[in-house]
């Protein structure tokens, strides 16, 4: 049996794409962040128009966006959004972890961007930090917590590697190296 379909009975919609998004809740604490963006990718022009459109309820028509480009491959001059033309620029002395966006009639907004190759448990550490109202952290601060925990995690694996390889005997419950001449031989129990 076969199964034929008319094109133009079925439109083909392109995916709708979701900004992945942690905004600080509305309090009178200013923090250093006003949240954290996790892009799918280091394209600006495929990433800022879902971050636009997440962003028009909460905080009004964002005009201008600016970056470090030391994060982004390519910084474009203008975005195209719905309805209106997004101007993007750039410094050199911006956090490069940090996306600053800009409106006529509301004011500023720094969040903090999660680079796209993050794991999802680190990514929901940053976005859950960045959020925190009041918060004196500046976005490097938090991505340089975020890559100590990594690395702490990583040495924590490589230790329990090294302490099932070697049959557990030869490493201490902390983690220390311990000399096998320490050790009770197997059989010599008192009876």
């Amino acid at each position: 049996m076969t199964t034929t379909f008319d094109r133009a009975e079925s439109p083909v919609r392109a995916p709708v794409v979701t900004a992945r998004l942690s905004l600080t809740p509305k309090t009178a604490l200013a923090g250093q962040l006003d949240g954290a963006w996790w892009p799918y990718s280091r394209d600006l022009a495929a990433e800022l128009p879902a971050l636009a459109a997440a962003l028009v309820e909460p905080w009004g028509r964002i005009t201008r966006v600016t970056v470090n480009p030391a994060r982004w491959p390519v910084v474009p001059h203008t975005v195209s959004v719905p309805g209106q033309t997004l101007h993007v620029g750039w410094f050199t002395e911006q956090d490069p972890d940090k996306l600053i966006l800009l409106s006529y009639t509301v004011g500023r907004w720094d969040l903090l961007v999660i680079p796209p190759e993050t794991g999802p448990v680190a990514a929901a550490r940053l976005m859950a930090a960045a959020a925190v109202p009041g918060s004196f952290l500046t976005a490097g601060v938090l991505m340089a917590n975020e890559a100590a925990i990594g690395r702490g995690v990583r040495d924590t694996r490589r230790q329990e590697a090294g302490w099932e390889s070697e049959g557990g005997a030869c490493m201490s419950p902390f983690g220390n190296r311990m000399d096998r001449r320490a050790l009770p031989l197997p059989g010599n129990g008192r009876r």
